[in-house]
């Protein structure tokens, strides 16, 4: 497992780039303990299963973090053949500059962390429930220059229009998963 962990680090590390000051860098690292990029997301994470989030690790984050945003989506809703949207599956904000996990299952989160609204109009993780076919799940995590104020549970693209001019840099996990 820990030479598994080692070669992913090394793949990402190698495929990262570093962009111009307008887009958010993307050599922070964002991985899992229950699904590698590209793989396949367990069932207990997943409307078949528990419903439990899946155990999340970052690193290399920037100097001058102050907060982590994580936001979980599926942009291949409903159809993956014919796309019509992205749908939100987990909105966190203000995650602490000092965290790097969030554990499967999370029950608590890090103090300070707010939450947003997924597209079942909640807050909560909402795992993986397609439709048809085999969907793609972005596991999208920014490191912010700054805390944001009090969004009032917000909905993604409220969250990502107060990120605005504020990112450092960014990292992505993806998982996939189909319904048995």
């Amino acid at each position: 497992m820990k030479l598994f962990f080692i070669i992913q680090v090394f793949i990402l590390c190698f495929f990262s780039t570093t962009c111009s000051s307008e887009e958010a860098r993307q050599d922070m690292i964002l991985t899992s303990s229950n699904f590698i990029n590209q793989g396949l997301i367990a069932g207990r994470h997943t409307c078949e299963g528990n419903n439990i989030s899946p155990a999340l690790m970052w690193s290399n984050a920037p100097s001058g973090t102050k907060s982590f945003v994580l936001i979980i989506d599926d942009p291949d809703a409903p159809d993956p053949a014919h796309p019509q949207m992205t749908w939100v599956h987990w909105v966190l904000y203000n995650i602490p500059a000092s965290t790097g996990t969030l554990s499967e299952g999370v029950n608590k989160l890090p103090d300070g962390t707010m939450e947003g609204l997924n597209d079942w109009k909640q807050t909560g993780y909402r795992g993986p429930c397609p439709p048809i076919g085999k969907h793609r799940y972005f596991h999208k995590l920014y490191a912010l220059d700054t805390v944001l104020p009090d969004l009032k549970t917000p909905e993604k693209v409220k969250l990502e229009k107060a990120m605005e001019g504020h990112i450092l840099a960014k990292a992505e996990l993806v998982g996939l998963y189909q319904k048995k």
